[in-house]
């Protein structure tokens, strides 16, 4: 049976709030590592950045949080400044639908009476590095005693930096711990040690960064404004003759108005949703498998089951969330030993960081490419940074 969120058993204000953010379906180490949070188990979890790992223990943190108590009940440890602020980030964004649950960050080399003032307010769920943790505990502005979980995220890396003494005292501090993750790229001899000493009956998890049986596919990326997106994708599809195409969008009213737009163009589309009835899909999909579609517009939720072996290339026109999905969406060409194609739309800065991350992590070469108003396509010349000018004084 295939995972979905609803699957999970998640609540309605938490499936409201991912389908907002335009997450379709659990990524591989959601969808193994959910069910044992939500059991209260311990988890070890081997797994590379951008699988989702945020979400896999960020869910079930905030389903178990008892609103009525004003106290800390989840903890997440975090190596950097910069991944517990985006934690707290990634959390907040799955609060929309939720009333009365708060985050704090805690993180060194920022004020503390900022943070002091953060944590008056009473937050159920604290991201921090270990070091400013421990500030504050020793300065009494913050308990552990009600805490419920505790999660260290890129454990390898916190530990390999010296904290491996103030975790451990952090966590003998949490006396009433319930359960304990732990999720890390690699598992070091410091991360076992940890597992063996706090965890119980631990469910291992590994999941590998998915390089292998790569399809031939020819990865491309446009760059353009926001205001030019559809017009220069439906300029990229009809000037290269493209017989057979599938769009992305993340959200189910992109999808919906894209497909509305390109139905006025006089494009031959349509497109599947979370929003369009299970039957009406079935016959949407049917129509472009039998090839009376050119173009199939489509979320990450309603694009799980495609199975067409001809699609002649798959168009990003909102680059994906998570990485996985990334490889998920463009392994639907370059099938049966064909050669595929796809091409990414980059209409800001977030798209394009978020584009680089993903050649990154999969190791893919995507080549930057200019649409010419004659059609002809040609590599984008990407210009060296400026050198800066020598002062003479």
């Amino acid at each position: 049976m295939e995972v979905t969120f609803e699957s999970l058993g998640l609540s309605e204000a938490m499936r409201k709030a991912l389908e907002q953010k335009g997450y379709g379906y659990p990524t591989t180490i959601q969808a193994e590592a959910i069910p044992h949070f939500m059991q209260w188990k311990d988890v070890i979890a081997k797994a590379p950045t951008g699988t989702g790992k945020t979400f896999a223990f960020g869910i079930p943190m905030i389903e178990h949080i008892d609103t009525s108590v004003e106290e800390v009940q989840g903890l997440i440890l975090a190596p950097t400044r910069e991944l517990a602020i985006q934690i707290g980030d990634e959390l907040r964004g799955l609060l929309t639908y939720f009333q009365g649950i708060r985050v704090a960050v805690l993180y060194g080399g920022a004020g503390i009476g900022g943070q002091i003032k953060q944590l008056q307010r009473k937050p159920q769920i604290v991201v921090a590095t270990p070091g400013r943790l421990m500030d504050h505990y020793n300065r009494k502005t913050i308990r552990l005693d009600k805490i419920q979980t505790v999660v260290l995220d890129e454990a390898d890396r916190m530990l390999d930096m010296g904290f491996f003494k103030d975790v451990t005292r952090i966590i003998d501090k949490v006396k009433n711990r319930r359960n304990l993750g732990l999720f890390s790229a690699t598992i070091s001899q410091e991360v076992m040690t940890v597992s063996w000493m706090y965890q119980r009956d631990e469910v291992e998890i590994t999941v590998e960064p998915k390089l292998d049986n790569r399809p031939d596919i020819d990865q491309y990326s446009l760059t353009c404004t926001p205001l030019e997106k559809a017009e220069t994708t439906l300029r990229l599809i009809r000037s290269q003759g493209y017989e057979r195409v599938m769009i992305f969008c993340n959200t189910k009213h992109m999808c919906q108005r894209l497909c509305d737009e390109f139905q006025r163009a006089g494009l031959d589309c349509d497109c599947i949703h979370g929003d369009i009835r299970q039957k009406q899909r079935e016959k949407t999909m049917q129509q472009y498998r039998d090839g009376k579609l050119a173009v199939l517009i489509a979320t990450d939720v309603a694009s799980r089951g495609i199975d067409v072996e001809d699609v002649d290339c798959v168009i990003n026109y909102d680059v994906p969330e998570e990485n996985e999905y990334y490889v998920h969406r463009i392994g639907r060409t370059g099938r049966a030993k064909r050669k595929g194609m796809a091409w990414s739309m980059v209409s800001n800065f977030p798209e394009k960081a978020k584009l680089d991350e993903i050649c990154k992590f999969c190791g893919f070469t995507i080549r930057p490419m200019v649409l010419h108003t004659d059609g002809t396509l040609t590599q984008e010349e990407v210009k060296a940074p400026a050198q800066p000018k020598r002062r003479f004084r």
